[in-house]
């Protein structure tokens, strides 16, 4: 793993003790994987599954940060950083801008499986990482959290918020005209994966403005979501966010 010296995240920075997992745990992970991968082999972004198998992820134990930052690290610079929980803003930007994921170590008891109302081991790495195994979607990810920790103004920081929402959190794309999931939120919830895929939600085309103007909703599947055509896409809306704050047009 890289090191880095964090100034607003290092008081959240902690030690992932591997040994300590139960039996109980690492069959809660594997209930996982298990429920979501059928439904993800099918409907996944290539880029996702091709980086579940670049970091080593397995399909039976909890991930082990360590051997999964030393996989990452050549690859793009990454690093899945263990952390005690939910980051502030401005720690948490900080490690995206030093591409140090704060992933947490916890996971979600057995009568959770479905929701956990934190980010739990398996939302951070399960479905967040191997998409960080991808060197385009990695660099617009560090550009997002460098730009987020210079900028003060709240209301440009909430409409940033949304781009993060439509892409890392709930993206889709579409790879040989079919909609195809990578953003971590359906990644790693069987419910709001099925709902796309199964055409509960509407896809429109990803525009800037409307997913600008969209808010997030957090308390109910989702109705609207946006595909991109190419993760570069996603790229050039972060640079075009970008112009538009430095302008004060957000």
């Amino acid at each position: 793993m890289h090191t880095v010296t964090f100034s607003a995240a290092a008081p959240y920075i902690i030690e992932q003790d591997y040994a300590a997992y139960t039996a109980e745990q690492h069959a809660v992970w594997t209930e996982l994987v298990g429920r979501c991968m059928p439904e993800l082999e099918k409907h996944a972004a290539r880029e996702y599954l091709d980086g579940f198998e670049i970091i080593g992820l397995e399909r039976d134990r909890l991930p082990n940060l360590a051997a999964i930052s030393a996989r990452l690290g050549p690859r793009t610079g990454w690093s899945s950083t263990p952390v005690s929980g939910f980051l502030p803003a401005p720690a948490f930007f900080e490690m995206l801008s030093m591409r140090a994921f704060p992933t947490t170590t916890w996971l979600r008891s057995r009568d959770s499986l479905e929701y956990t109302p934190e980010p739990d081991i398996f939302h951070d790495v399960f479905g967040h990482v191997p998409m960080h195994a991808h060197k385009v979607f990695a660099g617009f990810l560090e550009h997002y959290g460098r730009f987020c920790a210079a900028k003060e103004d709240a209301a440009a920081i909430e409409k940033l918020g949304r781009l993060f929402w439509y892409t890392v959190e709930f993206g889709v794309i579409r790879q040989n005209s079919e909609i195809k999931v990578y953003g971590s939120g359906l990644i790693s919830s069987h419910g709001e994966c099925l709902n796309v895929c199964s055409g509960n939600c509407a896809i429109h085309d990803f525009k800037l403005d409307e997913v600008l103007d969209t808010p997030v909703k957090v308390d109910e599947l989702h109705k609207l979501l946006f595909a991109v055509s190419s993760f570069d896409q996603i790229f050039d809306a972060m640079h075009e966010t970008e112009r538009r704050a430095m302008q004060g047009r957000l």
